[in-house]
């Protein structure tokens, strides 16, 4: 394409401005003597300019580019004729292959210069540093897609081994369906969000369900928002009638969704439309609870199961696998695979088998001689292949040949593809508890209050009046009304307050009620003026974002954090070691949900747990029961709920009686502490260290970790993404360490940049700060800011053309050189992951005036720091003189990038045909030996595979930014 200066203007012609290059295209609608009059249609205005110092340029292109009709059809220019100042255009169309021409006047305003060619032939300049930010995002996607690890450290959270192990090993797989079994305090919702986020990131999935108990509903909102920026949408009866009158399926209106199991059985919605929804990804917490027998299944399993049947990924959580009942964990693993597991009775003699060899590995792991018949199992499971030799190596002692077992043994495993168990027994890293009971008398404001209220509640259900008398507070305020105040004689407040004015500590107190954690909040700062934040459901996730990191500020924070029983979900509060429990929830699963807010690897201190209660009180019987019968302060309790649902009960009557002294509640005591006993050696004998060995990833999963940890281009991404923003045209300004304040501004390149506030959003690069700082959004290169920000740049102009100068008085001066960037690109469904093979490709190409390539023997960063800016008049008048030289360089560096092309093609298809045949041959194997990999897992990865292959073989190349390097001698 040529620009030149014209003398005469006739109307229909093409003009650009060159000092506003970015109007686009101009069409000349009207002249007269002294002025002219464009029409530029991308900005839909009208521009006068004087005829004797205009800054029009005409637009005139060349034999042999492209050009845009309006109407959508491109023309490779043939031929070119002018009458009466017009020029027609005459030409091939590529797509029709027909003979076509048109007149200037009907060009495509916003496609006069979509080719770097096209926009640096017409002066249309960015910022050099643009050039390298732009060749610099190229580099950095390509490498992040090309990583094995992508994503799995863009979560706001301490990257432990056993969850990075596990959502590698399940993300990689197609459509997983797996149990998550760790035991409390592990991290299953992580595990299942780490799932999620990669499996969404890499396109294998793009609607997800996720089904839980009602109570952990704004629990798993939280945490999918907070820890990885996805946004679900909670579907209630409320919202799924609302989504009726603008869907005739609600629930095709959103990709995510959470909602919870109650809703799918009692709000009499339609079944079939959720079945009919066309899920990518079914996610079940508390799984143990969805009721199955061999004679029948309840309407929780049923709905559940029909999902199930359909939607090709599955997450199952629960924290009782196998141990606590093999009816159940038959039932959970038949909603995974129930070809695999549909006898029941078949499943019990299997399980048998792999108790014995779970013996014998756990011999190995302790370096004990093995029983014969430990060897005796080992070879029944391990039978197609002689192992007398391994054997006997292992009576040796002999390391090599312990490892070989114990892998053959995992392959081999009946549901180690399935299940995923860790225990906090092989888990290391977790602080001790103290618990810290402070029995306080009853006041007579509560004991009569609570004597009143039984008498006008007679008729209420057991369950409800013991959750009355567990909490006095809400009694007193129900008998006197809401002017009461309670704080002024409760004596757990007085002893608050005391123990408060001893120490400096952060304290995290948790109450079971809103309205009890916003009392108390008023009592603390009424009362000592201490320095205390609430959080609690009625506020929004950015006011309980705040409320944390005011808890969070060391130096000038809150001292202490009051919470509802929100408080006990989805938080991280392990800066701090001491937890003040203000009540009890009456939940076991609850109560080491609160503990685990503190109680978490990585906690450098004991946890200290103070308990204050009122004597001869449901309270104190509650507490006692906890400690006496299920040890539940001071050690994990995965037994809690399971005694609960078997004393339920008896617990609810002692509980009403609120006697501490009489039989019963001895009696309670004695049979849930020995029950607790027996399920805890029933836990630990059925321990399957094969199992938690393969869930853990040992060694592997911490080399994992320390890669993701010291990941170079990680630690890059600082510096990167405020220049990114910088070019964006966001705002940025530094607010303390590792702070920043991203804030839009009126020169954007967008219009509103997607998630950002409009008085701005903190965000840290720092995992730690990011940890102590809820407030802050934790960048990393998979956060929606840095992808829309790529995207951004990337879809646009920015960066594509340039101009920079060289000093290099060595050099003739006016010498220069031209600088390519091509990209390898294919086109495919997201859920290949052809990025494995093919991510978006860079080429860097740097031509001297010669048309050699000398990019090998001059590096980018090396050039880039000797370069100096030029400004865009200057770069303009340049380019008008040396176009002619430049477009032959262009076209070397076009023909030098096509040769590569195949190159990169085959070393593609041959990365992709070995690792795919890899997996297929060793799923193939797997599945003689193991019945629990499946069939049409297989076939899916052969299909994907023969469909990889063809993608790859189509790959194209194109030029995606150019810049003209100027050599000076000043």
């Amino acid at each position: 394409m040529v620009n030149r200066k014209e003398e005469s203007f006739v109307i229909g012609q093409r003009w650009v401005n060159e000092a506003e290059i970015d109007l686009g295209l101009g069409t000349l609608i009207a002249t007269d003597t002294r002025t002219v009059t464009l029409f530029f249609n991308q900005i839909n205005e009208q521009r006068i300019y004087a005829k004797a110092h205009s800054p029009l340029v005409r637009v005139i292109y060349s034999i042999g580019d492209t050009v845009y009709h309006q109407e959508g059809w491109q023309l490779t220019i043939e031929r070119i004729e002018t009458q009466e100042g017009i020029i027609t255009y005459l030409g091939n169309c590529p797509v029709t292959n027909e003979f076509k021409s048109f007149i200037e006047t009907f060009l495509d305003s916003n496609k006069a210069f979509n080719k770097p060619q096209d926009r640096l032939y017409a002066g249309q300049f960015s910022k050099s540093k643009h050039f390298t930010l732009r060749y610099e995002a190229r580099n950095h996607i390509f490498n992040r897609l090309k990583s094995p690890w992508q994503g799995l450290s863009s979560i706001r959270a301490t990257l432990i081994p056993h969850q990075i192990h596990i959502a590698n090993q399940v993300s990689q797989r197609q459509s997983p369906r797996v149990l998550l079994a760790d035991e409390v305090g592990l991290g299953k919702t992580i595990e299942a969000g780490l799932i999620i986020h990669q499996m969404i990131l890499t396109g294998q999935t793009e609607r997800v369900l996720i089904v839980v108990p009602e109570t952990l509903q704004y629990q798993w909102l939280v945490e999918m928002l907070r820890r990885f920026n996805l946004r679900f949408s909670l579907f209630n009866k409320d919202r799924y009638e609302g989504g009726l009158l603008d869907d005739a399926n609600p629930f095709e209106t959103e990709q995510l969704i959470i909602c919870s199991l109650d809703f799918l059985t009692k709000d009499n919605i339609d079944t079939t439309k959720l079945i009919n929804a066309k899920w990518d990804m079914l996610v079940v917490d508390e799984a143990h609870h969805l009721a199955w027998k061999p004679d029948g299944a309840s309407s929780e399993y049923q709905i559940i199961e029909d999902l199930a049947k359909i939607i090709p990924s599955v997450l199952l959580l629960t924290a009782t696998p196998e141990q606590l009942g093999l009816t159940g964990h038959f039932a959970r693993l038949r909603l995974l695979d129930n070809h695999r597991f549909h006898d029941y009775n078949a499943f019990i003699e299997e399980q048998k088998n792999y108790e014995q060899v779970a013996d014998a590995v756990a011999s190995l792991l302790a370096n004990k001689k093995l029983t014969e018949n430990e060897k005796n199992a080992i070879q029944t499971l391990i039978s197609d292949e002689d192992t007398t030799d391994l054997l006997s190596q292992c009576d040796e002692g002999k390391e090599n040949a312990k490892s070989t077992i114990i892998n053959m043994l995992l392959d081999r495993h009946g549901t180690s593809r399935l299940l995923f168990r860790n225990t906090r027994q092989a888990i290391k890293g977790f602080p001790k508890r103290e618990l810290i009971a402070i029995p306080l008398p009853l006041p007579k404001e509560y004991s009569t209050a609570i004597k009143v209220h039984g008498a006008f509640n007679k008729n209420q259900s057991k369950e409800k009046k013991v959750l009355d008398l567990l909490y006095p507070e809400n009694i007193y305020h129900a008998v006197g009304g809401d002017d009461v105040i309670w704080w002024h004689f409760d004596p757990r407040v007085d002893w608050l307050l005391n123990t408060l004015d001893t120490t400096d500590d952060k304290m995290l107190i948790i109450c079971a009620h809103r309205t009890t954690a916003i009392q108390l909040e008023q009592a603390l700062r009424e009362r000592e003026g201490i320095r205390s934040a609430v959080f609690h459901e009625g506020l929004s996730i950015i006011e309980r974002d705040r409320a944390a990191a005011y808890f969070a500020d060391i130096e000038d924070g809150a001292q202490v954090l009051i919470c509802s029983e929100i408080g006990s979900e989805g938080r991280n509060f392990q800066f701090a070691h001491k937890i003040i429990m203000f009540d009890l929830p009456f939940n076991p699963d609850l109560l080491e949900q609160r503990i685990g807010r503190l109680d978490r690897i990585g906690q450098q201190h004991d946890i200290k747990i103070y308990v204050p209660y009122l004597e001869n009180t449901a309270q104190s019987i509650l507490m006692q029961w906890y400690h006496l019968a299920l040890n539940a302060f001071e050690q994990t309790c995965p037994t809690g709920r399971a005694i609960y649902d078997q004393y339920n009960d008896m617990l609810h009557d002692v509980l009403l009686s609120q006697d501490t002294e009489s039989e019963t509640f001895h009696k309670l005591i004695e049979q849930c502490k020995i029950t607790h006993a027996e399920m805890k050696a029933i836990l630990e004998k059925g321990r399957d260290k094969l199992l938690e060995l393969n869930s853990n990833g040992g060694k592997a999963a911490v080399s994992l970790v320390e890669e993701l940890i010291h990941d170079a281009q990680a630690a890059q991404l600082e510096s990167f993404g405020l220049e990114l923003f910088e070019l964006i045209g966001l705002q940025y300004d530094e607010r303390d360490d590792d702070l920043w304040v991203i804030s839009p501004s009126e020169h954007m390149l967008i219009p509103d940049f997607p998630g950002l506030e409009d008085d701005g959003s903190l965000v840290t690069f720092q995992r730690e700060k990011a940890l102590v700082r809820e407030d802050a959004q934790f960048l990393t290169w998979e956060h929606p800011f840095i992808r829309n920000g790529l995207d951004t740049v990337l879809a646009g102009d920015s960066g594509s053309t340039a101009m920079a100068a060289l000093v290099n008085p060595k050099m003739p001066i006016g010498s220069f050189f031209v600088e390519c960037i091509f990209v390898v690109e294919t086109q495919s469904p997201r859920y290949l992951q052809l990025t494995r093979f093919m991510p978006p490709t860079p080429i860097r190409l740097l031509i001297d005036m010669h048309g050699q390539s000398i990019q090998d023997s001059v590096p980018f960063a090396a050039l880039n720091k000797k370069l100096k800016p030029i400004n865009r008049k200057t770069a303009q008048k340049f380019i008008k003189v040396i176009q002619n030289q430049i477009k032959p360089l262009v076209s070397k560096a076009e023909d030098l990038s096509n040769e590569k092309l195949p190159l990169i093609i085959e070393s593609a298809t041959n990365e992709a045909k070995l690792a795919l045949n890899l997996e297929i041959n060793r799923l193939e194997a797997l599945s003689k030996i193991n019945k629990t990999v499946r069939e049409d897992e297989i076939e899916t990865l052969k299909s994907h595979k023969s469909l990889i292959l063809s993608h790859l073989n189509e790959a194209n190349i194109r030029l995606d930014a150019i810049r003209v390097i100027v050599v000076t001698h000043e």
